[in-house]
């Protein structure tokens, strides 16, 4: 196995961000960088939130040696069921050579964050 984005020691997520395993990826869940002090917003829209959450995930895919256009299986997570319609017509434009299996969850994380993706691609 191959860990991408181990956390320190003392980290508030212990988590990594991706591994690489047995042909395949996995993603942790995500949203998008939000670091207001260095000029990163998430955006101001579901929309905006969707399109930069998975412009991240799209770098750590190709970190870990994949893309989008990989992805099997993907798990969007949303704050607000009222952003539904919104997430998904922007997430479709992301995956033109056709959409990966997703299931949707209703979430609460300790940020201001509306939506996060995770997900399982192949590995290139």
């Amino acid at each position: 196995m191959e860990f991408s984005g181990q956390p320190a020691a003392g980290e508030t997520r212990p988590f990594t961000r991706a591994v690489r395993a047995a042909g395949l990826v996995w993603v942790s869940g995500h949203s998008a960088p939000h670091d207001p002090g260095r000029g990163i917003h998430r955006g101001v829209t579901p929309a905006a939130e969707v399109r930069n959450a998975l412009a991240f995930i799209a770098k750590l895919l190709e970190e870990a040696g994949s893309g989008l256009d990989r992805i099997v299986q993907v798990t969007m997570l949303i704050t607000d069921r009222a952003d539904y319609a919104a997430c998904n017509a922007e997430y479709v434009k992301h995956f033109p050579g056709g959409l990966p299996a997703r299931h949707t969850v209703l979430f609460g994380v300790p940020t201001e964050a509306r939506v996060g993706f995770a997900c399982v691609a192949l590995a290139t």
